[in-house]
């Protein structure tokens, strides 16, 4: 079974979920709190994709692998983060615009952080790998600019329904990433396991760095508890599936090796959040 046939859809549908639950303040709140989602956005769209480069270059990663784990630290917040930022008691509308934002934001960002990925690591000389960025630009606006405009659409219009909607791609949406991650570690279980000590340990040193510099430029900025709480989950969460769609797809990488990174961040980040949430509860 080719994964690519359930990416897509699911990517698709992550986003349309999203744009379920949008409204126009969402999108205007970097008005009314600048210091919040710009810490926010600073956190996920610069400090993250810095740290995973310097992991990268620190680690000495094959090509292919540190353009991945680039990628997984340029794409968008996960919609889950949503869910996350509830449990731990934080700031659900701060994490809904977060997440909004920076799903239009990486539209263009993407590009540019991965232009310079695979300019570095040398994957054009060593695995033949290019960055179509016309391809990857159409690719993410059809899969994820239109369906959240689309959901946008239907919660503005046809509200109730959107309710209801929202209520079942909800459940579906963290069971959907697990899936996608399994079959694509069933697939390529013999590569991961050989570099599981490698890999696993930059994953999991990003993971874990990010909750560190987010905790620490939200304190820095002298936010609120809750506000502080929903950066590190915004921060520490990226879009895994997004990931593996831009790494996997025909139209872009092709490349399921490129998508290996993005499928050991969706099972450790999971992990570590959810002990992150259940020490803030048990507090």
């Amino acid at each position: 079974m080719n994964p690519i046939i359930l990416v897509l859809p699911i990517l698709s549908l992550l986003m349309f979920d999203l744009g379920l639950t949008l409204r126009l303040e969402d999108f205007t709140m970097l008005a009314r709190r600048p210091r919040a989602v710009l810490v926010g956005l600073t956190g996920q769209l610069v400090v993250l994709p810095a740290v995973a480069f310097a992991l990268a270059v620190a680690m000495n990663l094959p090509a292919l692998y540190f353009v991945g784990v680039v990628l997984i630290a340029c794409c968008p917040g996960g919609s889950s983060s949503n869910v996350f930022s509830k449990l731990a008691g934080g700031d659900v509308a701060l994490s809904v615009t977060l997440t909004a934002l920076s799903s239009v934001i990486t539209l263009f960002t993407i590009p540019l952080i991965l232009g310079m990925a695979v300019s570095w690591s040398g994957a054009e000389l060593e695995g033949g790998i290019h960055l179509p960025v016309g391809n990857l630009l159409v690719q993410n606006l059809v899969l994820m600019a239109l369906p959240i405009v689309l959901g946008v659409i239907m919660k503005r219009f046809w509200p109730n329904a959107a309710r209801r909607t929202d209520a079942v791609l909800s459940r579906i949406a963290f069971p959907a990433l697990m899936l996608l991650a399994g079959i694509f570690f069933i697939q390529h279980y013999s590569e991961i396991i050989a570099n599981i000590k490698q890999l696993g340990f930059c994953i999991m040193a990003l993971i874990l760095l990010a909750i560190v510099v987010a905790a620490g430029l939200s304190r820095l900025s002298r936010l609120s508890g809750a506000v502080r709480r929903t950066i590190v989950i915004e921060v520490g969460m990226q879009n895994a599936a997004q990931a593996i769609a831009v790494a996997s797809s025909p139209f872009i990488f092709n490349n399921d090796v490129i998508a290996i990174p993005a499928i050991i961040y969706a099972l450790l980040m999971n992990v570590v959040l959810l002990i992150y949430v259940a020490f803030l509860r048990r507090q």
